[in-house]
């Protein structure tokens, strides 16, 4: 086995290598400085489709292809990118494979954290360096955005609502006039063309740093929803469990439709707080019960089936065994919230009786 089919997740442009090669070879629109698709071409290799060759390029995001046209249409102009949308909505799925059909390289990534540090956006020093020769240009490292105005590429800043206010600040040089400053050596970086940067936000999260309105300004914001239909959903999840279940090397295993179909239901009902038919409303639990966590608890119920199942296929069981933490997330109206989403939905609703059962611990054949 080669070391790269060893990796758990391979970066975009790795994983996809082939799809881009065969855009790049057939791709015959004009390409931006330093572009490595033309903006067409980066529209196709996200929303999918068939070349004129024949080939068949895999969707990546499941959605209004518009969106995704003016998320690369920003990127021609001189404002940055800012997806926004709440936890699951693929935002750094999007955002990851931009980067890889735009620059052909995902990896200039900076995580937000509340602890982030100014350098992680500018530079930093390496101190064995500093202290035995002074600021120097061997000593300072450059930060991902700094590399990206070198390189003339894409820069992803995840979560940029979780960094210090006064840390996002110190983009708005890098993005207003393009240039990075560097007083300890009284020089500058200077952006080269195909330079921007995508960030990613949500406004659920507990702790978040609003962006300053001059910050906001820098940026042209697009909103990811949630899909809008059942049957949409149902497709990125089974689409991404499958993606996953071979990166993972998990054995080959059946996974029901209709399974699929019950755990999107579910996470649609509460998240909305009433039946898909619109009788009957629901409490919403705290959790987001996003399309990720979907993908989550399929993920772990295909584990559960592959090595400990009997028949070969995903169940009621496997799937019952993630929903709880996936739904309570606060012991106490979340409970609440699910015991009655049980009582009133579930187990009234028809050939969910072993579902139910499952969930209740009713089921006699599960493990104590």
């Amino acid at each position: 086995m080669s070391e790269s089919q060893n990796i758990i997740r391979p970066h975009a442009e790795e994983a996809y290598a082939e799809e881009l090669e065969v855009l790049d070879r057939e791709d015959e629109h004009p390409r931006p400085a330093n572009w490595r698709l033309s903006p067409r071409a980066v529209v196709t290799y996200i929303m999918g489709g068939q070349l004129p060759s024949g080939y068949e390029i895999t969707p990546k995001y499941f959605g209004d292809q518009r969106l995704i046209e003016v998320a690369v249409a920003t990127l021609l102009t001189d404002r940055a990118l800012l997806l926004m949308g709440i936890p699951g909505t693929a935002k750094t799925w999007v955002a990851e494979h931009l980067s890889a059909a735009i620059s052909l390289d995902s990896t200039l990534l900076v995580q937000g954290t509340a602890g982030l540090g100014e350098e992680a956006l500018r530079y930093g020093w390496n101190y064995a360096q500093l202290l035995a020769k002074g600021p120097t240009a061997e000593a300072l490292v450059p930060s991902p955005v700094m590399k990206a105005m070198q390189d003339g590429k894409l820069a992803r800043v995840e979560e940029v609502t979780r960094i210090p206010a006064d840390v996002q600040d110190s983009l708005i040089t890098l993005l207003s006039e393009k240039t990075l400053p560097i007083p300890e050596l009284n020089q500058e970086v200077q952006a080269q063309r195909g330079f921007n940067i995508i960030a990613t936000a949500n406004d659920r999260d507990k702790g978040i740093n609003d962006l300053s309105s001059a910050l906001r300004r820098r940026f042209n914001t697009v909103i990811l929803p949630l899909p809008a239909t059942l049957e949409e959903e149902v497709a990125i999840v089974k689409s991404r469990v499958d993606q996953v279940r071979i990166q993972m090397q998990l054995p080959e295993i059946a996974t029901p439709l209709e399974e699929i179909r019950r755990l999107v239901t579910i996470f649609r009902e509460l998240r909305s707080g009433r039946t898909e038919d619109g009788r009957t409303k629901l409490k919403v639990p705290s959790s987001t019960l996003s399309t990720a966590e979907a993908i989550s608890v399929l993920q772990n119920g295909q584990a559960l089936a592959a090595h400990f199942g009997e028949d070969g296929a995903v169940g009621a069981r496997d799937l019952a065994a993630g929903l709880s933490g996936a739904i309570v997330k606060d012991p106490g109206p979340d409970t609440i919230a699910w015991q009655e989403y049980l009582e009133a939905v579930i187990r009234q609703r028809d050939g969910w009786e072993d579902l139910y059962e499952a969930c209740t611990g009713r089921d006699n054949s599960q493990a104590e």
